[in-house]
């Protein structure tokens, strides 16, 4: 556990705030669901609560049956980060935040079927706004497909589909709303 060196009195309510920094280094905000664990020792911890991420077993093997079929690299976000991801090149995508500008296709809960020539085209990974990763994120895909998994009328994340080919058609289109609806009926369980 990385220390901050930040200390915060419990007032009589018992809130605690959570620094700025804090939260905007992990992009938690107003509304933002955390979990509470109480640790050995005495320790809380706070962490970020996905729906998403509870099933991150069924949702990487789903992401694994979507890439072996589709052939491209398919990746599960939520609204935070990329839970699951396979395919080829999946390692570039693994357990890194996603875009804000990802998160904001997501949060609209609408289908964007986009390439990099394209004004709507939307980063997937922070990083890659990095002007040294975007060499390397664009030799990675260079088309996506963002399908929002809904959930009881939330939008908890999405599916994505990534290829290095120039566009994907109907049938890419097809397989990542079935994952997504798929996922999304297994969150309201």
């Amino acid at each position: 556990m990385r220390e901050t060196g930040i200390v915060r009195k419990i007032d009589s309510l018992g809130r605690i705030v959570i620094p700025k920094e804090v939260r905007r280094t992990l992009r938690i905000m107003e509304g933002t669901p955390l979990e509470i664990f109480v640790e050995k020792g005495g320790e809380i911890v706070l962490k970020k609560y996905s729906p998403v991420s509870w099933l991150e077993s069924l949702v990487k093997e789903y992401a694994d049956s979507l890439a072996k079929t589709s052939g491209h690299i398919v990746c599960v976000a939520d609204k935070s980060e990329i839970i699951a991801v396979s395919g080829n090149k999946e390692e570039g995508f693994t357990e890194k935040y996603i875009s804000s500008a990802l998160e904001e296709a997501i949060t609209a809960g609408t289908v964007l079927i986009s390439d990099r020539t394209r004004e709507n085209f939307v980063p997937i990974l922070e990083e890659e706004y990095d002007n040294a990763n975007k060499d390397l994120y664009a030799s990675l895909y260079s088309a996506e497909i963002i399908v929002p998994i809904v959930s009881e009328e939330e939008i908890l994340g999405a599916v994505v589909f990534l290829s290095s080919q120039k566009k994907m058609g109907e049938i890419e289109e097809k397989l990542a709303q079935v994952g997504a609806e798929f996922l999304g009926r297994q969150m309201a369980v």
